[in-house]
């Protein structure tokens, strides 16, 4: 009954329009309420959701995105793998999922990534005739790539409520699915651009290799300097969030001189600002799991649901619809912090290894990003793209596809994830 009435509650919000974080504080306040808990414990959890060492990581990574984002790495990175792939029909639709992937590997967030991707490529895609909904689509889904591949802020979130899954190991673990969805990208992209004859008529001056290079080290050397820290033990996750920050500080106002001081303060109130949007989601999202777990809600819908299914596969399928379903409305963070209380205790009674049950669900948020009808990273494409985002699902589902084949390798194929973690002895 109070499990019905909490799920309910909290839908009905969402239903209403209440902002996430008003719905879950509703639905647990409610419930606690009826339950007769001290409505203390409300508050004692927000603290306790939110004071954890490893989320100081979350508003660094954020601030870190958008000090590359603004500080003109972007642009240079188009500009060395364009030199690198060349001029040919479908040849910016190549350079648009590679770039994507680089920027992955700074920034941590989907939407951050294809925000900066688009702002760059889909003038140029426009220009030489790519469809506005194909372009849109495609940086959309390449973005998505980003809380796949390390550092993925997500995995920070999986890590703090699975602490049996370190932050290394799901580092470790993203690293070749991550790399691996955005080949399969890749496959759909070449053969629409072909088919089409994306690019075909217009010729352009290749940018020279050597000077796009050293144009872009800067940008290259980021994901270096993050990921070998981590490896070598230079420093933690938290901090590796920290040096980015400083070495995108000294990268934009020192070598690329692009970011002024009045510049940078407004790059850390936006920062600021989205940092607190996601903590407070975070710490009210804390008060509905921790109701959840003491009224014996989601361990009683987990042996349920493990009751429906004795074949692991159905399993999987299941959660895997659900988690696909729940991205089309919910941004990833949210998602895990609603439905990890729900979903572990299966995962343990399965006896799924936690660590690539974390890159399976992020894989499946990942597409989520890019699916229609609330897709979040799709709706900032298609924003700067200046179109509906209707224009974008005759191409987009082809990249559903695309992705979800990757899933699969993954899911049917765990070494996939799980040999470089166990390789570097994080398992």
């Amino acid at each position: 009954m109070i499990g019905t009435v909490l799920i309910g509650l909290f839908l009905l919000a969402l239903v209403a329009g209440m902002p996430l974080a008003t719905g879950l504080g509703v639905a647990s306040v409610a419930v606690l309420a009826m339950a007769g808990f001290d409505q203390l414990a409300v508050p004692t959890n927000i603290y306790a959701g939110i004071a954890k060492y490893p989320l100081l990581a979350i508003p660094m990574f954020i601030l870190a995105g958008m000090i590359f984002e603004r500080s003109g790495v972007a642009v240079r990175l188009v500009r060395f793998v364009t030199a690198m792939v060349g001029e040919w029909t479908g040849s910016l639709a190549v350079v648009a999922v590679l770039v994507s992937m680089l920027l992955g590997g700074i920034s941590g967030s989907g939407p951050a990534d294809a925000a900066a991707v688009a702002a760059v490529m889909l003038p140029s895609m426009i220009a030489r005739g790519y469809p506005k909904g194909f372009s849109a689509g495609l940086i959309a889904a390449s973005g998505s790539t980003a809380i796949i591949i390390p550092p993925s802020v997500a995995f920070i979130v999986y890590s703090v409520m699975v602490p049996a899954a370190t932050v290394p190991a799901l580092f470790a673990a993203g690293l070749f699915p991550g790399m691996i969805a955005a080949l399969c990208l890749l496959v759909p992209a070449i053969i629409i651009s072909r088919k089409h004859g994306f690019g075909r008529d217009y010729k352009a001056e290749r940018p020279p290799l050597g000077k796009s290079f050293i144009d872009a080290i800067w940008g290259l050397l980021a994901p270096v300097i993050i990921l070998g820290g981590l490896r070598t033990g230079v420093f933690t996750p938290t901090e590796a969030a920290v040096v980015a920050v400083a070495y995108g500080i000294f990268v934009g106002m020192v070598i690329y001189r692009s970011i002024s001081l009045k510049g940078l303060f407004r790059i850390l109130v936006d920062a600021g600002e989205l940092s607190a949007v996601v903590l407070m989601i975070i710490g009210i999202a804390s008060v509905f799991a921790w109701a959840g777990n003491t009224l014996g809600i989601f361990d009683v819908a987990a042996k349920a649901l493990v009751g429906l299914h004795s074949s692991e596969w159905m399993m999987l399928l299941s959660i895997n619809l659900l988690l696909l379903v729940a991205g089309m409305f919910l941004d990833a963070i949210s998602i895990f912090l609603i439905l990890l209380p729900l979903l572990v205790p299966i995962a343990v009674a399965m006896g799924w290894d936690l660590v690539w049950f974390g890159v399976m669900m992020t894989i499946n948020l990942a597409i989520g990003q890019f699916t229609p009808p609330m897709a979040i990273s799709l709706m900032i494409t298609s924003r700067i793209a200046g179109i509906g985002m209707e224009e974008t699902f005759r191409w987009v589902i082809w990249l559903v596809l695309a992705m979800g084949a990757g899933l699969t390798l993954m899911i049917v194929f765990p070494q996939l994830a799980l040999w470089l973690p166990g390789k570097l002895g994080y398992l």
